[in-house]
């Protein structure tokens, strides 16, 4: 069953995230995943929750999305993450 990484991010330095941005791709496709929607264009239609950027990206399952933010190869780059935005993941099983 296919699950969904939602991501909301707030920037706060650009020049590490573009760092993060750079490496991270090679690591999703490793656990299966790929993206759906990477900070594109976004309009709230309902509701007060206003996001700066939302990265959607699918992958095999929950498992697999649990194998890619534990992978001991993600950890730095989950660090730098840390340092250079905020940032909220949620995983969702899909309907598949």
């Amino acid at each position: 069953m296919s699950a969904y990484l939602i991501v909301s991010t707030d920037i706060h330095d650009s020049e590490a995230y573009n760092r993060y941005k750079a490496a991270v791709p090679a690591l999703i496709r490793k656990h299966g995943g790929e993206y759906l929607a990477r900070g594109g264009e976004m309009e709230v239609f309902e509701g007060s929750w206003t996001p700066r950027r939302i990265v959607l990206l699918r992958f095999p399952s929950l498992d697999h999305i649990r194998a890619f933010l534990h992978d001991p190869a993600y950890q730095p780059w989950k660090a730098l993450r840390h340092d250079a935005a905020k940032a909220e993941l949620v995983g969702v099983a899909g309907l598949d």
